[in-house]
């Protein structure tokens, strides 16, 4: 079973940045890409970005390419999701999972597990 803890979120005003972190619990963290999502009061979850097992490959929404950059440190399993220029309607719930593949996918079948969430609200 693999342990999922988000943390970084936090009440700003739009126009800043934060930086959301996720670590995981598994010895196998560099073999599996690993994503985030997010979802909206009153709306369902959303694919936000992906990187690969290897780091090199990242996949974006349309929303949030040239403001989001995922990373990740295998050292330290640990992946991240540095927000730039936030808006208002990034303001959700933020997810982070792990993949089933190494390569990035955005469809949330192809993610097993699942960390709780952390609350990012922007305010205007």
């Amino acid at each position: 079973q693999v342990q999922l803890v988000e943390s970084g979120g936090g009440l700003v005003q739009a126009g800043v940045s934060l930086r959301l972190s996720c670590a995981a619990s598994t010895r196998t963290f560099s073999d599996y890409a690993m994503g985030w999502f997010r979802q909206a009061p009153g709306k369902e979850r959303e694919f936000v970005a992906a990187i690969s097992a290897s780091g090199v490959s990242t996949r974006y929404v349309g929303s949030v390419k040239g403001r989001f950059t995922i990373s990740r440190d295998n050292a330290k399993n640990t992946v991240y999701l540095q927000m730039n220029s936030l808006k208002p309607e990034d303001t959700a719930i933020y997810y982070c999972a792990v993949s089933s593949y190494r390569t990035t996918y955005s469809t949330q079948s192809a993610y097993n597990y699942w960390g709780q969430g952390t609350q990012v609200t922007v305010s205007s």
